[in-house]
């Protein structure tokens, strides 16, 4: 008897700290639970941490790297430390909007530079220079791709993806991304972007929310042919070990200046379309992407001051009260949220300066837009979306590798 103790004891503790499944089967009258058990020891390894499928592959060659603070291994490490500590000759680091630390605010132009640590030479791909050009990459032989994606289409690093495989594609270079978790897991939602309104905030026909890793949408770019002229980059994605999409996971870094943590990341979708209107999302507060608010929105009992901090150097409304609301403390959101959207509209003092012309670009069409001027429900709005959503959903399947 205290044998059997032991054993249900220790299925308790593992079924609690694991990852379980309980799957039922029929057989005439009889059922059967079938419990199958990953266990503790199976962790979550980055693409970074799989390390044995891809140094290998960078063994003997000249090697650049997509990357910035985000890249790193469980153990902390960064990937450019690791490749230089593994002897990898990495020879140039191409930097995203925000830079290679990660401190620029949003929008801000990146100067190329040397990193103080290793010495390397760093590209910048934001501004003029979003494509790496041939010169940049002489010599290189393979290039590597290593950033913390947040899951939205006007996240801009899967925009810097697009134009790395390009250039990857036209220099006869093999890209390798190590890929990585996307913190908001499966969530497939909004509008689906339309050819016209593409920019560097929105550069495919996808959702506002696609629900796959960089990897994942990686693969997506090569096999719908979205490169310049259908061209095709040499791809090789090193995988995630032990990871499953509907896992929670939460970010070893900051992905940029703004998004300082997993309630940041998670509401990020929903609120950026504040940033094509006149309400803050909050930068210049330590609680970016997790408030809202504006002076031309009604006195409330929550009101915040934006002034200039790290990411935001000249923050919307700096120095001025702003009355909104406080969500840091909002339950994990599971789609794309309109609520605040709409209750600012509804509430704000003069509807004619409520949106700019940023608005369109990030709903990826105009008519969400019109949708809110005409007073139209949520419901009928989110209506409006289910075709192409399922459009999106049908595409998507045969480019995922995760469950």
């Amino acid at each position: 008897m205290r044998y059997l103790a032991s054993f249900f004891g220790f299925l308790f503790f593992t079924l609690s700290c694991g990852n379980s499944v309980i799957k039922k089967e029929r057989k005439g009258n009889v059922t059967k639970e079938i419990i199958k058990i990953d266990t503790i020891f199976e962790k979550l390894k980055m693409g970074a941490d799989n390390f044995v499928r891809y140094l290998p592959l960078l063994a003997e060659k000249k090697v650049g790297i997509v990357t910035n603070q985000s890249g790193l291994l469980s153990d902390g490490t960064h990937v450019v430390d690791f490749l230089l500590l593994k002897s990898i000759d990495v020879k140039r680091i191409f930097s995203p909007e925000h830079g290679f630390r990660g401190n620029a605010d949003a929008g801000e132009p990146i100067k190329d530079g040397k990193d103080s640590k290793t010495d390397l030479p760093i590209i910048s791909l934001y501004g003029d220079n979003k494509k790496p050009k041939q010169d940049q990459l002489k010599g290189i032989d393979v290039m590597v791709f290593d950033l913390q994606d947040v899951g939205s289409r006007f996240y801009t690093y899967i925009s810097s993806l697009h134009y790395v495989m390009e250039a990857c594609a036209e220099n006869n270079i093999t890209l390798i991304v190590l890929d990585r978790p996307n913190p908001n897991g499966k969530i497939v939602d909004g509008p689906v972007l339309e050819k016209e309104f593409t920019s560097f905030v929105g550069m495919h026909p996808i959702p506002v929310l696609h629900g796959m890793t960089i990897g994942e949408y990686a693969k997506m770019i090569n096999g719908e042919k979205w490169l310049k002229n259908n061209i095709h980059c040499e791809l090789i994605v090193i995988p995630c070990l032990n990871y499953s999409r509907t896992m929670a996971y939460d970010l070893p870094a900051k992905p940029s200046p703004n998004l300082p943590n997993a309630q940041a990341v998670n509401l990020y979708a929903s609120l950026c379309f504040f940033e094509g209107t006149n309400v803050s999302v909050g930068r210049g507060t330590e609680k970016q992407f997790q408030i809202y608010g504006s002076p031309f929105l009604p006195k409330r009992k929550f009101s915040f001051i934006p002034t200039p901090n790290i990411g935001a150097k000249n923050p919307m409304h700096k120095d001025a009260l702003c009355y909104g609301e406080d969500l840091s403390s909002v339950y994990k959101i599971k789609q794309l949220e309109l609520k605040w959207l709409l209750k600012a509209y509804n509430e704000t003092f003069d509807k004619a300066k409520f949106f700019n012309s940023f608005f369109v670009k990030l709903a990826g069409t105009r008519k969400l837009q019109e949708q809110i001027k005409l007073g139209v429900s949520e419901k009928e709005i989110r209506n409006s979306w289910k075709e192409g959503l399922k459009k999106f959903k049908t595409m998507r399947a045969s480019y995922l590798i995760y469950n």
